[in-house]
């Protein structure tokens, strides 16, 4: 991954290599724009409260796991440092939702619910899925649902590959989606596509950790020359991909 990043840091460019519009708009207002990047103080308070937290619970992980805990017992301070982005980051998200005008949001690992959290408030008008497959995970997440007086977010447990198919099935669209269970290579693929029949010419989906793995990096790489696929912005934390149509297929390395 060492690799990974430096690389990145060399190839990176900023929006003076972006002559599509859109593009550049999408840039510069969402991701090079540090008035987004505003911290919600209600969510960050709750965010160093689980970061303090004594609190053990018993993980049941369906994905690749973690590389920073291991074992089934898991402090939540511990969850909350290493399984929880930044709060830019949690902000470039939930204000790409709203750059799009989402209406429906999917997310597959929902965590503590933080990230969650911030699309929500972002987005009040969307109707947010979330789903998470460890229920001690989700019971946390729900709790910080009712402190913040969420209401919009719906969150399932269970295990991905049985729960997605259900709720995909209830869905005619899916405007924003975001990636962050299993950091395997065949589970992101099929997550990808299941919820590809569901995106529309504004839809955006983001991917979570896409160097994590050489299984990530490969699925990645794969997802971004779909031919459903336009535009695919990589930032090394995250992938974005859009499916805009009547333009040229274009990938571009950028800074955040």
């Amino acid at each position: 991954m060492l690799i990974d990043r430096l690389r990145y840091f060399i190839a990176r460019k900023d929006e003076h290599c972006l002559h599509s519009p859109f593009l550049f708009d999408f840039y510069n207002s969402v991701i090079n724009n540090s008035e987004n990047f505003e911290p919600l103080q209600e969510i960050e308070i709750l965010k160093r409260n689980y970061k303090s937290s004594n609190q053990v619970i018993r993980i049941s992980d369906f994905g690749a796991g973690s590389k920073f805990n291991s074992g089934n017992l898991r402090k939540v301070s511990s969850i909350a440092k290493y399984a929880h982005r930044s709060t830019k980051w949690a902000s470039i998200l939930s204000n790409t939702a709203r750059k799009i005008d989402s209406k429906v949001i999917l997310e597959l690992g929902t965590s503590l619910g933080l990230t969650t959290s911030y699309l929500s408030k972002a987005n009040p008008h969307a109707k947010i899925y979330t789903l998470e497959g460890c229920p001690e995970t989700l019971k946390i997440a729900k709790s910080s649902f009712k402190e913040l007086e969420i209401h919009n977010v719906v969150p399932l447990l269970g295990n991905i590959d049985e729960v997605l198919p259900q709720i995909l099935k209830q869905l005619t669209q899916i405007d924003f989606a975001l990636f962050d269970a299993n950091h395997r290579y065949q589970p992101t693929l099929n997550y990808f596509n299941k919820c590809l029949s569901l995106a529309s010419e504004n839809s955006c989906f983001v991917f979570d950790d896409i160097y994590w793995s050489t299984g990530m990096k490969k699925a990645w790489k794969e997802i971004c020359e779909h031919p459903k696929v336009s535009i695919s912005l990589d930032f090394f934390k995250v992938g974005m991909v859009f499916f805009r149509k009547n333009i040229p297929k274009q990938h571009f390395i950028l800074k955040a």
